[in-house]
């Protein structure tokens, strides 16, 4: 048994075998090729989980399976055999009938101890295997948890890639009239659920980021009239002053290991010039030096580069550097003007907003500038942040009356809207949740 939970959250897991039928090596069904434009769904059969609640979890599930684009769950009426045994291995010719190329079967049941117990098993309908099974441990206030995590099992043991349903989204609620707009720091399962707000919106807050290792955010808030960055433990609240940064155009990024933030500031000599600081000592580093407008600082993966934009060439384009300032180059030359690059997790694309022919666009490149493709185009959008497993942005779009968040993976073809129940901005990713 594993702990896969915060301390905060007791869910744990182990996983399922079956004596009579033998688990399938890893491999996986769905093949991902972004560059194909097009990925085919995966027809996957995913049954109502017994139990009082089974058919409230299985539906997330196959919600979370749907939204990514890679699956598609059949209608549960073109089901043949009603699953009465989750345990049992079913009739998979009848499975084979509908061409469901998978099946999810599953339960979910009270301990004593009052712990939510849910398990699943995942086959191959054409095989005749299972290929996974695990089980759940969780308490009443986290059974939608429980649901991601399965999702994600099944996405990883499917694909061959980590899911990102398990994750949360940090943003900025936008409520009441455009004129006189009440912003609030707000954060919410990546589906759109479980929404819970995190400052009182009586001080204008801005642009949150997530640190990529802990569930910690930076955001900007002018609450002292001034804009000061804070640093938010979100399951405890405890909030830290960073720093008082009266120049700053956007709030400070994280650095891999959550030790540094890096940022733009508008120093007196009138230059916006990118800074790191050390989160310990609270020390800055000058990273950039120039007249021209540097912002957008974003860090990759392994912390030893940095993508940022600059109007150094005339208009702002896209530039890569050292972690340390150096070897400064620019890697867009397209038409347009390029900002808010972000740096995927998974090291070989950078995202970005493009404003072109009155219109703006999410799109993404690789980090020597090649391969440039747009995934979205909109009258007005941008804001571009990353899932954890680097296969989907998210992003705010205005809409009528406000702006509204959205997601689009990396065929450009899956677009979906994130419900919430106000208008939202400035969306942050977390990192999978643990």
């Amino acid at each position: 048994m594993k702990s896969i939970l915060k301390p905060l959250l007791t869910i744990a897991a182990m996983a399922l075998g079956m004596t009579a039928v033998a688990t399938l090596p890893a491999r996986a069904l769905v093949e991902i090729n972004v560059n194909k434009g097009n990925v085919e769904p995966l027809p996957i059969a995913i049954t109502d989980f017994q139990g009082e609640i089974g058919a409230q979890i299985s539906d997330i599930v196959s919600a979370d399976l749907k939204r990514s684009g890679l699956f598609a769950p059949i209608d549960k009426s073109a089901f043949i055999e009603k699953i009465a045994n989750p345990d049992a291995q079913p009739r998979f010719d009848d499975w084979k009938v509908i061409n469901a190329q998978a099946l999810v079967t599953g339960s979910v049941g009270k301990e004593a101890d009052g712990r939510i117990r849910a398990q699943y098993r995942l086959w191959d309908t054409f095989a005749g295997q299972q290929m996974s099974g695990e089980q759940f441990f969780a308490n009443d206030a986290n059974t939608r948890r429980v649901a991601h995590i399965i999702a994600d099992a099944i996405y990883e043991r499917l694909t061959g890639e980590k899911g990102y349903f398990d994750t949360r989204v940090v943003f900025i609620d936008e409520s009441g009239a455009k004129n006189a707009r009440k912003k609030r720091l707000a954060i919410m399962d990546q589906d759109g659920a479980n929404v819970r707000y995190l400052s009182d919106g009586k001080s204008i807050v801005l642009t949150p980021r997530f640190s990529p290792n802990r569930q910690e955010i930076t955001y900007m808030s002018y609450e002292s009239g001034q804009p000061r960055v804070y640093l938010l433990q979100i399951e405890t609240g405890q909030r830290e002053l960073v720093g008082n940064f009266p120049g700053m155009t956007f709030a400070p990024r994280f650095s891999p290991d959550g030790q540094k933030v890096i940022m733009s500031l508008l120093r007196d000599d009138g230059n916006s010039n990118i800074f790191a600081m050390d989160l310990r000592s609270r020390s800055t580093t000058r990273l950039t030096n120039s007249t021209a407008i540097d912002t957008s600082p974003s860090y990759s993966p392994d912390g030893s580069k940095v993508v940022f934009t600059s109007d150094r060439g005339g208009r702002a384009q896209i530039y890569v550097m050292g972690a340390d300032g150096s070897g400064q180059t620019r890697i867009s030359f397209g038409d347009g003007v390029y900002s808010t690059p972000v740096w995927s997790p998974r090291g070989d694309l950078v995202a970005f907003t493009k404003q072109t022919g009155g219109e703006f666009q999410i799109g993404v490149m690789k980090t020597d500038g090649s391969g440039e493709r747009i995934l979205s185009s909109g009258f007005q959008q941008e804001g571009p942040t990353w899932a954890p497993n680097g296969r989907v942005l998210m992003f705010f779009r205005d809409s009528a009356g406000g702006p509204k968040l959205v997601s689009v993976d990396l065929t450009g073809r899956n677009e979906q809207p994130i419900p919430t129940a106000n208008f939202a901005s400035d969306p942050a990713w977390s990192p999978l949740l643990e």
